[in-house]
């Protein structure tokens, strides 16, 4: 997505993103299908500029996603069909390979996220959960670890037990902007405030 100096890069952004048609489903009974869609698309929108200047990989599986994607010039990594955990191992190891020394996992639901490159100064791991300490919604780490991705409910938890397990230091941060997410009808309002009026239903 973003123009980077010659040679490799020591750092990416790694964004998981679900088919926008498909995210968000926890919204239903408060949200309409066609504003979870903008919803979902214009919450991605916000986290791929937040990875300014880092370069930006986006692992999907959904053909509209993988075109909007490469629109905004981020690299593109199909996972077809192999389930959230297992796609974003992948797309580490895509990273890895690409020569990225270190890589940020970052989920797209994340309304005011910014300046995400500050997070990736730390030698060891970062992890920053939702404001509940229940979910990741972000996880730093070196690109050539192994990590066992176990993103569902709980995985904060999990992350963090399988962090310092790994034996290399670890640090929790809790930014505002990053720590709030959007999982339930509550959250809309907030969403939509820090996205503007664009998926406001007619």
């Amino acid at each position: 997505m973003h123009s980077s100096a010659a040679g490799p890069e020591p750092a990416a952004v790694l964004v998981p993103v679900k088919a926008f048609r498909a995210a968000k489903s926890r919204l239903a009974p408060a949200v309409d299908p066609t504003t979870r869609a903008c919803l979902a698309r214009s919450m991605a929108e916000r986290v791929l500029a937040a990875a300014a200047p880092l370069p930006v990989a986006v692992v999907c599986d959904d053909p509209e996603v993988a075109e909007w994607a490469a629109d905004r010039g981020a690299l593109v990594l199909p996972a077809p069909g192999i389930g959230l955990n297992r796609a974003v191992a992948s797309g580490r190891a895509a990273l890895a390979a690409r020569g990225f020394a270190r890589v940020a996992v970052v989920h797209s639901d994340l309304p005011a996220a910014r300046n995400l490159a500050g997070l990736l100064g730390f030698e060891g791991l970062t992890l920053v959960p939702d404001r509940h300490r229940v979910g990741t919604n972000v996880l730093c780490l070196p690109s050539a670890l192994p990590f066992p991705f176990s993103y569902g409910p709980g995985s904060f938890e999990r992350h963090l037990a399988a962090a310092r397990a790994s034996g290399l230091p670890v640090r929790i941060l809790e930014p505002l902007e990053l720590t709030w997410d959007v999982d339930l009808p509550d959250d809309v309002a907030a969403a939509l405030a820090h996205l503007g009026p664009s998926c406001l239903p007619a």
